[in-house]
């Protein structure tokens, strides 16, 4: 029976998203069971879609990127795939109707990666943040409105601006791999080499300002996502706190983390800020 694979599928898209990320598992164990699995689904598409360009060094990227594009075109007109992670979010954008200029935004700035080393002005930057980062937030922002177009254009700015913040923060945290193992340099007119505080304090104002227009749109969601979204924002600005107080030298030598202990005491934060309407 088909039920019994759909099943395995959302399992692997789950296992996907505890294996890959510790933080987005918590936050995303915080949503309400209504919507919960969706988002699995969307994280283990965009991982996977992630790390072909970013991990899989002895093969050849460019075909395993083209022929995991073909299977979604597949699995997206025939509502199922062999391939689980594909079968989850298929089921997730028919249910949602999310449209292809989203994921398909998704996947253009991820081909990217594979040939762009260095964004030559904010404009270039800001597309490439839009696929892979903005439409992200846009995706999940339809499960979290379980479809409503209208609430998802009420909030859909709020939710691209927490995505862009995101993966800046990312930028500037894999400043090292990025580098060093991939060749890459996001921030146009940066040089790693030279990289100076000065250069990191304008990254680290840009960030919060994504930040401050993303919180405004937190208190809106609906409350079967408000937890979860408000507790993965916390991680992400005590990250840019930890970023703000590391050295360059030391962004430049290791991958800054949030301790697990200290992601306990944000959980707690943001359950006592949401029931106290704090936000």
């Amino acid at each position: 029976m088909k039920s019994i694979f759909d099943k395995v599928s959302h399992r692997c898209s789950k296992i996907v998203t505890h294996q890959y990320s510790t933080s987005f598992s918590i936050a995303i164990k915080l949503l309400s069971t209504s919507i919960r699995q969706d988002i699995y689904n969307i994280y283990g598409f965009v991982r996977f879609a992630d790390e072909i360009v970013d991990s899989f060094h002895d093969y050849d990227k460019a075909v395993l990127f083209t022929e995991f594009e073909e299977n979604l075109d597949r699995a997206i007109a025939r509502r199922i795939s062999l391939n689980p992670i594909l079968n989850g979010f298929q089921e997730t954008v028919h249910k949602y109707s999310i449209p292809e200029s989203e994921y398909k935004s998704f996947l253009k700035s991820m081909a990217q990666d594979l040939t762009v080393k260095k964004y030559a002005g904010q404009s270039d930057l800001d597309h490439y943040v839009y696929g892979s980062a903005e439409v992200v937030g846009l995706m999940c922002l339809r499960v979290f409105v379980k479809g409503d177009e209208a609430r998802f254009r009420q909030l859909q700015s709020y939710a691209a601006k927490l995505g862009s913040a995101f993966q800046k923060v990312n930028f500037l945290r894999d400043l090292k791999e990025d580098y060093e193992l991939r060749n890459r340099s996001y921030f146009p007119d940066i040089d790693f080499r030279n990289l100076d505080e000065q250069a990191k304090i304008k990254i680290i104002a840009d960030i919060e300002t994504d930040f401050e227009e993303g919180l405004a749109g937190i208190s809106k969601l609906p409350s079967e996502a408000r937890w979860g979204v408000y507790t993965a924002y916390l991680y992400y600005r005590k990250l840019v706190e930890k970023l703000k107080r590391t050295p360059l030298l030391q962004i430049r030598h290791e991958r800054i983390r949030v301790p697990n202990y200290q992601k306990v005491g944000l959980l707690a934060r943001s359950y006592i800020s949401l029931h106290l309407r704090s936000i």
